[in-house]
């Protein structure tokens, strides 16, 4: 084969590539051992038998594809609040954050996104600010679209100040399969709207706390898109 006639197959392959990486998301890196370890099995359930080794590296495909990682565009105008998950709203009330934010008592407006186990479960930053408070607190496996999940459930609460001071509060709420929350930033670090920042394995629920005058732009029962979905937006000033 002459060079001429390698350049178009070269350049058809890397089409090809970059195709499949558009359709097919990335894995969250702490995914990783668990895909894995179920390739490992399916290996060896392969040599006991080839119906077994199909089935192996189905669950394997599955268990990488609950932990992928889609590209999101987040939307860039200021003052708006996107979605931290990809998930259900269950519930848009009045509550209290969680009190060992050690915030100001007062009521907030609580909007809960429900993530069943085949949603995208990675947690994207509502807001871009910084993290002025990372707490984790233990608790029970309650089912996560139960509204007193939000008080009794382990979670791990962010608090987030925009530039312009404003304080967004992001809580990631274990469920009743869900038994690892994963948060990769602390204290002090800066977050980008839109960019992951965690993870909740297997089922979930996120709720975002932001200022009662804020305007609300989603209804129970609504999808939404971590990262691209408008939740609210914060009032002027």
């Amino acid at each position: 084969m002459t060079e001429s006639q390698k350049a178009p197959d070269s350049g058809r392959l890397a089409h090809l590539i970059a195709l499949t990486r558009s359709v097919v998301p990335p894995m969250h890196p702490a995914g990783r051992p668990f895909a894995l370890g179920a390739a490992g099995v399916a290996l060896l359930l392969r040599r006991v038998s080839r119906r077994l080794g199909v089935v192996g590296f189905l669950l394997a495909g599955a268990v990488a594809w609950f932990f992928r990682e889609p590209k999101r565009v987040a939307p860039t105008r200021t003052g708006l609040v996107v979605s931290a998950a990809d998930g259900a709203v269950s519930h848009v009330v009045l509550a209290e954050p969680p009190a060992e934010l050690g915030l100001p008592a007062g009521e907030r407006l609580r909007i809960s996104v429900f993530l069943s186990v085949f949603d995208v479960h990675v947690q994207r930053a509502p807001v871009s600010g910084v993290v002025t408070r990372a707490v984790y607190k233990p608790g029970k496996f309650l089912s996560a679209d139960l509204d007193k999940a939000s008080e009794d459930n382990e979670r791990n609460s962010l608090l987030l100040t925009t530039e312009n001071g404003t304080d967004i509060v992001v809580v990631q709420i274990a469920g009743l399969i869900a038994r690892r929350i994963v948060c990769q930033v602390a204290e002090g670090d800066k977050v980008t709207v839109g960019d992951t920042y965690g993870l909740i394995r297997f089922g979930s629920r996120v709720d975002i706390y932001v200022p009662v005058d804020s305007k609300v732009l989603v209804e129970p029962g609504q999808r939404t898109i971590g990262g691209e979905t408008v939740l609210a937006e914060l009032p002027e000033g």
